[in-house]
């Protein structure tokens, strides 16, 4: 049974974690604090791969104090030696006397062993205080972790009636400054921008975070089946490109590659990029969140092979009309049984813009 105290420790934990958000990746965001007759005396946070976790931090700032007191993890402390040693050796050698995670570690190196290390040293051990917080704060590591591939975030902006362009492909803008900003921090909070070569060729879009403080920018990855990319596109001005392609023999790929393009070929059979395979391959080099700004091929094609977690959709207040693009590309529906069901899980004003965030019910 946890206590209120145990609560506000935990909470401000989760708070400290998300000051990691835009810069953990490819580790969780993790925060620790460590409280001893009801006041904290250390905390801390982890900050980015390969420094220091979160415990470090936090024991640290206790220093002896740390001793006979409760250390507040919003993940189970690791057990195993990756870049940095194992936290749960640091708080057994620290002589904390309780530890309370949030979330058991979804990594199999780690999965139940480290609450097992410290309980096997003597501290009493309790797991689950604010899970469903502390899992929403990493659902691209868990999703990473459990199922092999990232957590796919769609974002899409267009008009009350439900389109992104007018028919000659002109967007900008549709939804004002604010909707587009909050956009941007969606962005920075992903480990890879994920786009379409149609996309990529009308717009000359960055893919890039602009306006938030960010150390770090996200892979951007563009859809590419045909190597059509022109060696002049602003993607490629700055940053790390992955292009996957259907095939790496086009005519302009040795140019992409001079101009630091990575070319991933991922044939799906049909002259078409298998999106499972690259979600896959991007699970494998660290990726836990996809940020996708697609045209509504790139959208209809993912969504029609099961890879969409999640819509992060920016709604204005106008309307377009029926000549106007749509959201996506998919197959006419012979019966309203057949639709995609969400739940919407948050609802509110962006400026003048609706945002809407909303995930897939399981079919």
């Amino acid at each position: 049974m946890f206590s209120a105290a145990d609560h506000d420790f935990m909470a401000r934990a989760l708070r400290l974690a998300r000051r990691g958000l835009f810069t953990t990746t490819p580790n969780p965001r993790v925060g620790c604090v460590i409280a001893r007759d009801g006041k904290i005396v250390g905390e801390g946070w982890h900050r980015r791969a390969g420094e220091a976790h979160a415990e470090v931090h936090a024991l640290a700032a206790a220093g002896a104090a740390a001793r006979g007191a409760t250390a507040y993890v919003t993940l189970e402390p690791c057990s195993h030696h990756g870049r940095t040693p194992p936290c749960a050796d640091a708080l057994i050698g620290a002589g904390v006397a309780r530890v309370v995670a949030a979330m058991q570690d979804p990594n199999p190196q780690v999965a139940g062993r480290g609450l097992a290390a410290l309980a096997a040293a003597g501290i009493a051990t309790e797991c689950g205080l604010l899970e469903a917080a502390a899992v929403e704060l990493n659902v691209g590591f868990v999703a990473r972790m459990s199922r092999g591939r990232p957590w796919v975030r769609l974002k899409l902006a267009g008009s009350l009636d439900g389109k992104t362009a007018l028919r000659n492909g002109s967007s900008q803008w549709i939804t004002g400054p604010a909707a587009r900003q909050d956009g941007h921090r969606w962005r920075a909070r992903a480990c890879a921008i994920l786009s379409g070569i149609g996309t990529v060729r009308e717009d000359d879009p960055q893919l890039n975070v602009r306006g938030v403080a960010t150390g770090r920018q996200p892979l951007k990855v563009v859809v590419d089946a045909r190597l059509e990319l022109p060696p002049h596109a602003r993607v490629l001005a700055e940053g790390r490109l992955l292009l996957a392609t259907a095939s790496e023999d086009g005519a302009n790929a040795a140019e992409l590659r001079r101009r630091g393009a990575e070319l991933l070929p991922l044939p799906d059979g049909a002259g078409r990029v298998d999106l499972a395979a690259l979600l896959a391959a991007l699970g494998r080099r660290g990726i836990n969140e996809v940020h996708v700004e697609g045209g509504s091929r790139l959208n209809g094609a993912l969504l029609e092979a099961g890879l969409v977690d999640e819509l992060l959709l920016y709604l204005a207040p106008c309307l377009i009309g029926d000549q106007a693009r749509g959201m996506f590309d998919l197959p006419e529906l012979a019966s309203l049984d057949g639709r995609r069901q969400l739940a919407i899980d948050d609802l509110r004003m962006v400026g003048g813009d609706l945002r809407v965030l909303a995930r897939f019910k399981p079919r």
